[in-house]
């Protein structure tokens, strides 16, 4: 059963990386409630039915097609299960929104058009609105009545958003802000009725105002013909001289940035919830298509080589659904906590996405590089069947790329993570120094060779911890040689986000096979430990060559030696039969002839 109380003991974002988490209060999907499952049932049923079978004339843009699907979403309730029932939603909390997040991924480009609508179209509103727009806005929102936009791009402003050149002017009698300007890439631009818009008042303050699509001045561009997503409406939006309201205006004067980056916390978060689902319905079509397909005599399922594409889909996509669900249940439990101690739904939502914005964005990079990685896999798989598109792998291969674009691009996120917490540490959020310091003093020391740990997944959890000392020693040693210069050294920044990226998936991973050791048997348990040291071991690996590269972009001397001593001695793990383990997953894979964990 999903648990309903409130913990006491969350930790902090980014604390992973210095703390240890229960097993046994970390969520897993095993842990979803029978209500939860039937509205993520629901959603799958209506994907399935409604979008799939569709899914060549939404590519083509059959008119009006997309605004059907989405306004028959709404009488079903999946545009409203975020908002609270006092706005005409259903006031679902944050782990069954990530369980209806990974049905809806699996719908291609209608998931883009959801995502759109249901997130960076809706979110804005309900947790920076007034109570009047919220009741103006919010129910036919739900609906599907109303059908939403998020316009933060522009020609010349993507990843540096804050250079918006949109321009917004009070009139002289008050009542309105005449809005010039363009917006690009603007998903949803096509048929949206309001615009959550960004524009700069008095040149300077970046603002947020909710634009009426019928408001005189305001003209849509044309369809861009793009890579992939093809189905959904992508514009570029102009304003001229665009008069808005002044009770349109979203949050406060100069407070925009606050809008459009903590928005972009939890849609960070949902994509790579929707990128995981999409990845399982992927990896379904190749054990499917591995079963059917015959060479030499026997279904390619049976070789090696495709058994270690299919065992390395499964593996990724577990690790994916186990990081995603911790985080969910740890943005919930903590707007939860925040909701018991007097705040609105409102208030404690945009704390909890704030709180947890360094995994939000790893979450983010993860989610979309393990789905590029399965729709490649996919293509490889199906062989030259892979590049038609009468099968299911070239849509899903193109239509993955985006994703890596999406909420900022993955080096922007990359980028983020460590800035944030570095400023986390230096405000004294979360404590860095001593940790790091005691790791230091421990590189310094003789190391202990006592007898090895027993116990389920005992060499995993002491790779896990030795990882975090791994992830500590290299960054306090970048910000103790580089100081401020450090913010110029992005490769050595990425470096250690990939470190901690390996970390926190590997541990997350490993929680969820420990907790689930309490309620399944042996065999049924086995696969999840398979996939969990397959992945871990890959992992300590990955995080020694990006420590590596780390290391050797700003230390030299005795310096580098000591570094590289002590990411060898913390990245240490036994090897182990791999490829006995892959084919081991592969074969449950194959014999349920889709992905099964």
């Amino acid at each position: 059963m999903a648990k309903e109380e409130i913990k006491v003991d969350l930790l902090k974002g980014g604390e992973f990386l210095i703390k240890e988490s229960d097993p046994q209060i970390v969520f897993i999907p095993e842990d979803l409630s029978e209500d939860q499952r039937m509205m993520a049932d629901s959603a799958r049923e209506f994907v399935e039915k409604e979008i799939w079978p569709k899914l060549n004339a939404i590519d083509k843009q059959e008119p009006n097609l997309t605004v059907s699907l989405l306004e028959k979403a709404g009488e079903l309730g999946f545009l409203s299960t975020a908002i609270p029932e006092e706005y005409g939603g259903l006031g679902e909390d944050f782990n069954t929104n990530t369980a209806i997040a990974f049905e809806m991924g699996a719908s291609h480009s209608f998931g883009v058009s959801f995502a759109a609508h249901t997130g960076i179209g809706t979110l804005p509103i309900l947790l920076y609105g007034t109570d009047e727009q919220k009741k103006k806005y919010l129910p036919k929102l739900g609906s599907g009545q109303l059908k939403s936009a998020y316009c933060l791009t522009e020609p010349t402003s993507g990843s540096d958003a804050l250079s918006a050149k949109t321009t917004a002017k009070l009139t002289e009698d008050g009542k309105y802000y005449i809005l010039n300007g363009q917006k690009m890439w603007i998903t949803n631009g096509g048929f949206a009725d309001i615009l959550i818009t960004f524009a700069k008042v008095d040149g300077d303050k970046f603002t947020c105002f909710i634009i009426d699509a019928n408001s005189e001045g305001f003209n849509r561009g044309q369809e861009e013909n793009k890579m992939g997503i093809k189905g959904s409406s992508t514009t570029a939006l102009f304003l001229d001289s665009v008069k808005v309201p002044v009770e349109n205006i979203l949050g406060e004067i100069g407070k925009g940035h606050y809008i459009a980056f903590n928005i972009l916390n939890i849609g960070r978060y949902k994509l790579c919830a929707m990128t995981t689902g999409s990845a399982k319905k992927v990896a379904s079509a190749s054990i499917t298509y591995a079963n059917e397909r015959q060479q030499f005599g026997q279904p390619i399922s049976n070789f090696g080589a495709i058994k270690h594409k299919l065992a390395e889909q499964a593996i990724k996509i577990f690790v994916s659904e186990s990081a995603t669900y911790r985080v969910s249940d740890l943005i919930n439990g903590k707007i939860k906590e925040l909701q018991a101690k007097g705040s609105r739904y409102e208030e404690a939502a945009l704390v909890a996405a704030e709180e947890y914005a360094i995994e939000c964005a790893m979450l983010k990079v993860f989610g979309s590089e393990v789905l590029d990685y399965v729709v490649d896999e996919a293509v490889q798989i199906h062989g030259g069947y892979g590049y038609s598109e009468e099968y299911p792998a070239a849509r899903a291969y193109r239509d993955s790329r985006i994703n890596r674009i999406f909420e900022g691009t993955n080096e922007i996120n990359r980028l983020l993570t460590v800035d944030m917490l570095m400023k986390r540490s230096m405000k004294g959020r979360i404590d860095l120094i001593g940790p790091a310091m005691a790791v230091q003093k421990e590189l310094m020391s003789i190391p202990e060779f006592g007898s090895s740990a027993d116990g389920l997944l005992a060499a995993e959890y002491k790779a896990i911890q030795n990882a975090k000392k791994a992830v500590l020693v290299i960054a306090g040693a970048a910000v103790q040689k580089l100081m401020q210069k450090l913010k110029d050294e992005q490769e050595i920044i990425m470096n250690v986000t990939d470190m901690m990226i390996e970390l926190f998936t590997s541990e997350s991973a490993y929680l969820r096979t420990i907790k689930l050791s309490g309620f399944k048997n042996t065999q049924e348990l086995q696969p999840y430990i398979d996939m969990t040291q397959v992945y871990i071991i890959n992992s300590m690996e990955k995080i020694n060559i990006y420590g590596k590269h780390a290391i050797t972009s700003f230390a030299e001397g005795d310096e580098l030696k000591m570094l590289l001593m002590g990411l060898k001695r913390f990245t240490k793990y036994e090897p182990i039969n791999t490829t006995k383990l892959r084919r081991a997953i592969a074969d449950k894979l194959i014999e349920a002839n889709k992905y099964c964990f």
